[in-house]
């Protein structure tokens, strides 16, 4: 099994900077992409941002340019950078870390935007 632990969250104006990490702890080995999505409510959830363990990164059309995606795998940690943040960027944010062929989510990090 792999845990994977979410911090970071906040609230923040709009323009403001948040940065999140995200923790996996466990059967660590072999963990192949590390990501993040987001879901704002009454919405589905969506993609935010992934890195692969040799640090190829994909975005979301809307964060590109605001949100970095990092990854340190010798800590099996992943961080997301997020500057510009905007309102419609107020979300709970998910990191997921992908093994074989299993998902492991965290619970979950509040992020709010104030206009």
């Amino acid at each position: 099994q792999v845990q994977v632990v979410e911090s970071g969250g906040g609230l923040v104006q709009a323009g403001g900077s948040l940065r999140l990490s995200c923790a996996a702890s466990g059967r660590v080995s072999a963990i192949s992409a590390m990501g993040w999505y987001r879901q704002a409510p009454e919405k589905q959830r969506e993609l935010v941002a992934t890195v692969t363990r040799g640090r190829s990164t994909n975005y979301t059309d809307s964060v590109k340019g605001r949100f970095t995606i990092s990854r340190d795998n010798a800590k099996n940690t992943v961080y997301l950078q997020m500057n510009s943040l905007k309102p419609e960027d107020t979300a709970v944010y998910y990191c997921v870390a992908s093994r074989f062929e299993h998902d492991y989510w965290g619970q979950g990090t509040q992020v709010n935007v104030s206009s």
